[in-house]
C-alpha cells in the first residue's frame, strides 16, 4: 500500500490545521446527545489512586476549583501522591503561572483517605488503580455499594473491558471509561469510552467534564485498546518486525521523528521504563525487551535501554544493543537487509491506517477527524499533517471505513 509523504494526502499545511481545528470541535458532538439530554451535576470528584495517573486526574479537577478525594491503600503512596500534586504546583508557582496563594487554594481541595468510603458523596468517581481487571473488579464492586445513587463511575483503563466492569455493578449505565493520558494534568486527550449499557446523560456528562477541565474528549466504543492503543499496538508489532530484518532501534525511531513526532517506539519505550508489566521471575528472555531488562537496561531511569543515556539524559545509539539485536535476528531466522527511511516509515503507518479504517467500520469511532483529534493530542502525530486518518487521506462519509 503507498502511503503518502510527509506533507500527506491533504494538501496544503493550512487545510490540515483547519481540518483538525474543526475535528477538535466536532469531536464533543455525539449523535442523540442533543440538547434534550441533559448533564449530571458534578460538584465532588472522588479518585481512587494516588500514583502518576491519579495525581494528574485529581489535578485536572482541582484546576477549576472542583474538590477531591483522593484514595490510597497505604498511606506512604498517599503521602508521595499529594507530595507530586503539591510539587507540580508549586514549579507552576515558581514561573510565576499560579499565584502562592492558588498553591494553597487548591492543595485545600484535596481530601486525602486511606477509606474508599471517602468517595462516597463523589458525583463523579474515577478508577486510576494497576492496570488488573481482577483489581478493578473488585474496586467497581466496592464503588457499587457506597457511591451515592446517580453517581458516576469511570475507570482510567488502558485497554481492558468497560462492560465487564459495568457488569460487577448493579449500575451498568452509570459506568463508562475516562481514559486519561499521562501526564493527565499536563496532556489534552480523553478518551470516553461508551460502555455497551452506558446511559446518554452520562456520556454527555463525562464529555461536559472533559470540557470543563480543558480536555479535548473523544468518545470511543469498547475494544481492546479502544483508538488509540489498538492502533499503537500495530506500530509496535511492525517496529518489531522491522528489528527481526536487522533494523536498528535508531533507524525506525529516526524515520518517525523525521516525520514529525517528538519520539520514535523505541525511545518512548525507554522513557517509560521496559519493565512495566515485566519481572525477573517469569522472564524466559523471549524478548528484546526481556533480554534489555535481564541486563538492568531499564530505560531512561536506570541509564540504558535501547539507547545509552548520559548523566543529562542524552541520548546515543548504543553498541551493545546493536550486538544484541544481531545475535536476536540470527536466532530467530530473520533475514537481514537494507531499509530506507521512507520504507521504514511506511511500514509503521501503513498498519495504523489500516486498524483505523476497521475502527470506523466497526463504529468504535464516529468520524476519521475523531481517529485524528486522538493521535495529534495523545501520541504526538504532527498536528501539521491534519492527523493520521486525513494525511492517509480516508475522508467522512458512508464509505469512511473502507474507501
Amino acid at each position: 500500500m503507498g502511503m503518502p509523504d510527509a506533507a500527506g494526502a491533504a494538501g496544503s499545511v493550512e487545510e490540515a490545521l483547519a481540518h483538525i481545528a474543526e475535528a477538535e470541535r466536532r469531536a464533543a458532538e455525539v449523535e442523540g446527545l442533543g440538547p434534550e439530554v441533559a448533564v449530571r451535576p458534578i460538584r465532588r470528584v472522588g479518585v481512587i489512586g494516588a500514583g502518576t495517573m491519579g495525581g494528574g486526574i485529581a489535578m485536572t479537577f482541582l484546576n477549576v476549583g472542583i474538590p477531591v478525594a483522593v484514595v490510597e491503600r497505604e498511606q506512604a503512596a498517599l503521602d508521595r501522591g499529594l507530595d507530586i500534586i503539591r510539587a507540580n504546583y508549586q514549579r507552576s508557582a515558581s514561573r510565576g503561572k499560579i499565584s502562592p496563594a492558588e498553591v494553597e487554594a487548591r492543595m485545600a481541595l484535596v481530601s486525602p483517605s486511606l477509606a474508599i468510603e471517602a468517595v462516597a458523596e463523589a458525583d463523579l468517581v474515577i478508577e486510576a488503580v494497576f492496570e488488573n481487571m481482577e483489581l478493578k473488579k473488585a474496586v467497581f464492586r466496592q464503588l457499587d455499594s457506597i457511591a451515592r445513587p446517580g453517581a458516576i463511575l469511570a475507570t482510567n483503563t488502558s485497554y481492558l473491558d468497560v462492560n465487564a466492569l459495568a457488569a460487577e455493578t448493579g449500575r451498568p449505565g452509570d459506568v463508562l471509561g475516562m481514559h486519561y493520558f499521562s501526564p493527565a494534568n499536563v496532556m489534552r486527550l480523553l478518551e470516553v469510552v461508551r460502555g455497551a449499557r452506558t446511559a446518554p446523560d452520562v456520556l454527555k456528562t463525562a464529555i461536559d467534564v472533559g470540557c470543563k477541565t480543558g480536555k479535548v474528549p473523544v468518545v470511543s466504543g469498547v475494544c481492546h485498546g479502544f483508538i488509540g492503543n489498538r492502533m499503537l499496538a500495530r506500530r509496535q508489532e511492525a517496529a518489531h518486525v522491522l528489528l527481526l530484518e536487522g533494523a536498528m532501534p535508531w533507524e525506525v525511531d529516526r524515520a518517525l521523528t523525521d516525520f514529525g513526532f517528538p519520539m520514535g517506539p523505541f525511545q518512548m519505550a525507554d522513557l517509560a521504563g521496559l519493565d512495566i508489566g515485566w519481572s525477573r521471575e517469569t522472564s524466559r528472555g523471549e524478548t528484546l525487551r526481556d533480554r534489555l531488562c535481564e541486563m538492568d537496561r531499564r530505560g531512561q531511569k536506570t541509564g540504558a535501554g535501547f539507547y545509552d543515556y548520559g548523566p543529562d539524559r542524552s541520548r546515543t545509539p548504543s553498541p551493545v544493543v546493536e550486538q544484541l539485536v544481531r545475535a536476536y535476528v540470527a536466532e530467530k531466522g530473520g533475514t537481514v537487509r537494507a531499509h530506507s527511511q521512507d520504507e521504514i516509515r511506511d511500514r509503521l503507518l501503513a498498519p495504523m491506517v489500516e486498524e483505523g479504517r476497521k475502527i470506523l467500520a466497526e463504529g468504535i469511532a464516529q468520524r476519521p477527524g475523531d481517529i485524528d483529534v486522538v493521535w495529534v493530542n495523545g501520541y504526538g502525530w504532527p498536528r501539521a499533517t491534519g492527523g493520521i486518518m486525513w494525511w492517509a487521506g480516508v475522508r467522512e462519509g458512508p464509505d469512511a471505513g473502507h474507501s
